[in-house]
């Protein structure tokens, strides 16, 4: 690994024009391709062997009527009912919006000053121009607006628009700030932010080309660029921190990129590849849909660390030494040393030598105060948001409120029944609907709706509660029990997010288990040793402990409803929970390969445990530092959109990173590691015959050219 990196360094940065010029040509090709030939995004929420999809299958072949997208348009009269004559004209130019099949009755409340017009599309929901449609419904609605009616408008078209806005610019521009303060030289932090820039713009053409194959849903591409963004810039200040340390130690331009390339573009390899088998993990989690999210992830880290070892170090060829500050360019041109321009961070090193020294206090206090952040995860509580979750200045939200009002909570959520009546156990259509008005927490029950040629029906159950509310989860689970069948089933969005929940619930465990255990077996080969990766994965597990715990206390507890922009507590998103473990278990290991393969390299030099846990800091705690501060920064970017799940997430990892760059690389891992000594790189015999070669340790690596150093000359290369 370490020659193949070397020497893709070394050609990068003898010949950066072609290397620059091959980047660029791929963007434009893979632009151009997803711009013409790329695919749509699709939400698709089948899940294999639910009720609610077989619902939904059931109608797709029989009553194809019924299985597009859906909206609403809500009317409310503040002085009296709502005129017959106005829903009426409403409801007729609604009829004539593109792709609208049908527009069913008016629903009013008892009071009659809410009318609520349901409308079905011919299309799934990705086939419709939510922007477009959302202008024609106001269009619609405008002579009843002008009469004096309110007019709100929902429903899945667009309640499941996902807003992206700056967040990727302002991202950008957060990261940018840290690196010109860390590397003091503008060239210095524009080279991460363009590789990043580069390899998110083939990353998500390369997405969009993916749709044109397989579905992919509407909210992975911000997904995508949230962890592209953040690995894409960490990755790249990696390589460049250590071509800037080369430089200052007096390395040629050419050398230094090739051995940054060969020594820190290693770490970013077997990096990136722990954060991609950790999403590989999310094939586990039984949601297709959900399966799609991790595999756009995966598409934008493998490019952005593609990038970090082949475009980037054509760009430092490019830079030559103006990636040092121009104060580090005149001291080197006065013959200052590599002492006198050290990379070390003198505090990390001094907390190194102090975490060192008292090694059990500190374990013990940041192992409990990591149990106190992750505690509220017991009561960790998976659900689904809706438009009911947004804040009141959307009109999805002002349409839930009003429909809940005046046709109560259930009217946002009603339930599907799907009746195949070409089975031999099929019911009776109209005595299933009088078993089913009778059931406890059923309010309504719709006539009985038979498709043209006699073959399917379906009814229509309006619950007594809302759709987040457990009651409605239960009344699900009641009628699947005892009205349910091979000729029944249980569908609507409301059982389809139940099943969602359910499947996700039932799968962490395996999801968990396999990224744990695949994140163990890389590290066992990068470092040789069992203890260490044991340790790593512990840790991780506790980062993001915490990082749920936060989730849990910000959103379902409300706490940080007034700062996050919330009217109130809201349930944490069911892909949330599994979503976020896969991403953050893979970027914690980032700054841990990055702080353990200077440690293991200090120890293996000197055989002094303590002493290589305080080199490893003092090396890397200005790198890692600065990496958790962009990486921060992106999430909480993101963290301000206005859409609750990409909220949720921005939220927990910013605070996974923070407590991962703080409390547990800088305190409970120097701790853990003194206490526990040699036994850190311990390795069963019959293992370490078995295990293949791995040069991570740069110690213990010789590059072309290279000779072994004497023990004394070691330290000026490191």
């Amino acid at each position: 690994m370490s020659t193949l990196l070397h020497r893709v360094g070394d050609g990068a940065a003898r010949h950066p024009w072609r290397t620059l010029g091959a980047w660029l040509l791929a963007a434009a090709l893979l632009g151009g391709l997803a711009g013409t030939v790329g695919g749509s995004l699709t939400d698709d929420y089948d899940i294999p062997g639910t009720d609610s999809t077989r619902a939904t299958s059931l109608l797709r072949d029989k009553f194809p009527d019924h299985a597009g997208a859906t909206a609403r348009v809500v009317l409310h009269s503040r002085s009296g009912p709502v005129d017959e004559a106005a829903a009426a004209q409403v409801a007729a130019r609604l009829a004539a919006v593109k792709h609208v099949g049908a527009v069913e009755p008016a629903l009013r409340s008892a009071d009659g000053r809410t009318a609520v017009l349901n409308v079905r599309f011919d299309v799934p929901v990705t086939g419709v121009d939510a922007a477009a449609t959302a202008e024609a419904f106001e269009q619609a609605a405008a002579p009843a607006v002008e009469s004096g009616l309110q007019a709100e408008y929902g429903g899945e078209v667009l309640d499941q628009v996902y807003e992206q806005g700056a967040a990727e610019l302002v991202g950008f521009l957060l990261a940018g700030v840290v690196l010109l303060a860390a590397f003091g030289s503008l060239l210095a932090a524009g080279l991460p932010l363009a590789v990043a820039g580069v390899g998110l713009a083939v990353g998500m053409a390369l997405v969009t080309l993916t749709a044109r194959f397989t579905d992919v849903s509407t909210i992975a591409p911000m997904i995508a660029s949230m962890v592209g963004i953040g690995v894409g810039i960490d990755y790249a200040l990696f390589v460049v921190s250590r071509h800037r340390q080369q430089l200052l130690a007096g390395t040629p331009v050419v050398e230094s990129v090739a051995r940054a390339n060969a020594t820190a573009g290693r770490s970013v390899v077997f990096a990136g590849s722990t954060v991609l088998l950790s999403i590989c993990g999310l094939a586990l989690s039984g949601v297709p849909n959900f399966v799609m999210m991790g595999v756009a992830t995966g598409i934008c880290v493998a490019v952005c660390m593609t990038a970090a070892v082949t475009l980037l170090p054509a760009l430092l060829g490019l830079a030559g030494t103006r990636v040092l500050s121009r104060r580090a360019r005149r001291a080197m041109a006065h013959g200052a040393s590599a002492k006198r321009t050290s990379h070390k961070t003198p505090l990390a090193g001094r907390w190194g030598a102090h975490a060192a020294a008292h090694p059990w206090p500190y374990a013990v206090a940041s192992l409990l105060l990591l149990a106190i952040l992750a505690a509220p995860v017991l009561a960790m509580r998976l659900g689904q948001s809706d438009a009911g979750s947004e804040p009141t200045s959307s009109t999805a939200r002002r349409a839930y409120d009003l429909v809940s009002e005046g046709l109560g909570p259930g009217s946002n959520g009603p339930l599907l029944l799907a009746v195949d009546l070409t089975r031999a156990d099929a019911p009776d259509p109209d005595a299933l609907r009088d078993t089913v008005a009778a059931a406890p927490g059923v309010v309504a029950v719709s006539p009985v709706l038979r498709n043209p040629a006699g073959d399917t029906a379906i009814l229509t159950v309006t619950p007594s509660t809302g759709p987040q509310d457990d009651a409605t989860d239960a009344l699900v689970s009641r009628l699947r029990a005892s009205v349910g069948s091979d000729a029944v089933a249980v569908g609507g969005s409301t059982a389809a997010f139940m099943d969602f929940n359910q499947r996700l619930q039932d799968r962490l465990p395996l999801v968990i288990g396999a990224v744990v255990g695949a994140a163990f077996l890389l590290l066992v080969l990068v470092f040789r040793s069992v203890v260490a990766p044991l340790k790593a994965a512990l840790m991780n597990l506790l980062s993001v402990g915490a990082a749920f715990g936060a989730i849990v206390a910000l959103f379902q507890w409300g706490w940080g409803q007034s700062f996050l922009g919330l009217d109130g507590p809201v349930p944490v998103n069911a892909f949330v929970p599994v979503f976020m473990f896969a991403i953050l278990f893979g970027l914690s290991m980032d700054y841990e390969v990055f702080l353990l393969s200077r440690v293991r390299e200090e120890f293996a030099r000197t055989g002094d445990s303590a002493r290589s846990v305080v080199e490893g800091l003092s090396s890397t705690g200005r790198v890692i530092s600065s990496a958790a501060a962009i990486m921060i920064a992106v999430f909480v970017a993101f963290a301000a959109t206005p859409t609750l799940s990409i909220k949720m997430m921005g939220v927990g990892m910013a605070v996974a990173i923070l407590v991962d760059a703080t409390l547990v690389r800088l305190v409970l891992v120097p701790a853990t590691m003194v206490l526990l000594g040699s036994r850190n790189w311990w390795l069963p015999t019959w293992l370490d015959r078995v295990l293949p070669p791995s040069d991570v340790h740069e110690g213990g690596v010789l590059l072309p050219g290279q000779r072994r150093p004497a023990d004394e000359d070691r330290a000026a290369l490191v």
